[in-house]
């Protein structure tokens, strides 16, 4: 039997010593009579709601929903555009809670009817931006559920197997929801602070500048830390102020990009169902069982051809969207000297060769003769020796047949194959000392002195 607004207003003045109630009123919530509550006028001009628990088993809801109005102190609330019910204070009336909060005027609008556009629609994409941008000590540092999402991805795991054993699921949405559960793109995503199921009578709007600003949210009995996609699903049930309300989500966010959040919102919207099914089937209640069959099997016929995750992933239009949204910071100082498994090693060999085979040359001094360094030895090929003081004539010895001539290869070419070092000296001081030489010497003489001293300069024989 619901309690009547006079019993509930005596609660408050039980609950709040040295005030008086001058007039109460009836609260429509539209919370599906889980609560009854009031409105009261107090006699120093406040406005205070009620509300007392209409079953034992919402007393949990109520007494989760004191803990998180407790953890938004001054300061948390200085951080957040609107209000939230701020707790005046509790009492108990019977075997229940009744608890005490300050009145937050303004009026909500049914997901169904949120207009697109700037108003409504854009400022409740900046206020749930703003909610999940709340420092994740807030909610650690009151004991509230921490989730990872490692761990938001158990619990849907845990459902889907709990829904399959009532084998009343439409197998191709088993199919889809099993698809979406195993693609690990989907569960990247950072934890942020969240009302843990918002909908769109968690706020409360006024006509800010002719239009309507989220100035007030309700419902925070769910705040944790968890997946930002959980109060985002209810936008299903607000096609055309979803795209919107994402957008200007997307926008007011400080947070790391989260490209597929839409994704995760529309499965948690569709896993409402089966939470549903669950429900009934555990409670034995064959009307909640009936109802839940048919959403499903509605909802299985709405989706057919339709994929929760495309193939390609993300286009260049939203690539340049999440780029768009990276906050910019600067870059920490971090010695990555040693840190070499931050490249791909393929990248870092291409990189490393083609440095080799476009760097020039710095030290006049040719390296030691190697067979691992076939890239300095090309310029050995090209290269025209400087002018050295004739030696003396040297003693004569057999005439060198001519040497097999050098195998070619590419400038960026990095193998180890070997080559004849000293052939290839002596035909480039051969035809260096052609173009140099009077037409009158002895051009074999001069050939072999010329390759003598070449050799001693690449070689340092002659130093």
């Amino acid at each position: 039997m619901a309690r009547s607004p006079l019993t509930l207003a005596a609660s408050v003045t039980s609950a709040l010593p040295r005030v008086g109630v001058v007039g109460v009123g009836v609260l429509t919530e539209g919370i599906s009579g889980r609560y009854d509550s009031a409105v009261a006028q107090l006699d120093d001009g406040r406005q205070v709601v009620v509300r007392v628990p209409a079953d034992p088993s919402v007393d949990q809801e109520l007494a989760a929903e004191v803990r998180a109005l407790r953890a938004l102190t001054p300061g948390v609330r200085g951080l957040l555009p609107f209000r939230a019910p701020e707790l005046l204070g509790e009492t108990g009336l019977g075997k229940s809670r009744a608890v005490v909060v300050d009145f937050l005027p303004g009026y909500r609008v049914d997901a169904a009817h949120l207009p697109p556009g700037r108003g409504a629609a854009t400022s409740v994409g900046e206020a749930l931006a703003a909610l999940h941008a709340l420092p994740l000590s807030i909610v650690r540092t009151e004991g509230l559920p921490v989730r990872t999402p490692q761990q938001v991805r158990d619990d849907v795991v845990r459902l889907l197997d709990r829904a399959e054993a009532t084998r009343r699921v439409p197998e191709e949405l088993l199919v889809r929801w099993h698809r979406a559960v195993a693609a690990d793109t989907l569960w990247r995503f950072e934890s942020a602070v969240v009302l843990g199921g918002a909908g769109a009578a968690s706020f409360v709007f006024e006509d800010v500048d002719d239009a309507p600003t989220v100035t007030g949210v309700l419902e925070w009995h769910g705040l944790a830390v968890g997946d930002p996609a959980t109060d985002l699903q209810w936008l299903a049930s607000a096609p055309t102020a979803a795209d919107d309300v994402y957008g200007a989500y997307a926008e007011h966010s400080n947070r790391a990009p989260d490209a597929l959040v839409r994704e995760r919102a529309r499965l948690y919207a569709e896993l409402e169902f089966a939470k549903w099914l669950v429900h009934g089937h555990d409670a034995g209640d064959a009307d909640i069982v009936d109802d839940a069959i048919g959403l499903l099997t509605a909802l299985a016929q709405g989706l057919q051809g339709d994929d929760l995750l495309t193939e390609g992933g993300l286009d260049v239009d939203d690539a340049i969207a999440l780029l768009d949204r990276v906050p910019d910071a600067p870059a920490a100082a971090i010695d990555t000297s040693m840190q070499t498994d931050a490249y791909d090693p393929a990248l870092l060999s291409l990189f490393l060769a083609a440095e080799y085979a476009e760097e020039p040359a710095k030290d006049e001094t040719p390296p030691a003769r190697t067979a691992d360094h076939t890239d300095l030895f090309a310029q050995a090929e090209s290269a025209e020796p400087t002018e050295v003081a004739e030696p003396p004539a040297p003693a004569a010895h057999a005439e060198t047949p001519d040497p097999a001539p050098a195998p070619a290869f590419a400038s960026d070419d990095v193998s180890t194959a070997p080559i004849d070092i000293s052939a290839v000296i002596e035909e480039s001081a051969r035809e260096s000392f052609s173009r140099d030489t009077a037409p009158d010497d002895d051009d074999q003489a001069a050939a072999d002195r010329s390759a003598e001293a070449a050799l001693r300069r690449w070689t340092g024989a002659g130093q």
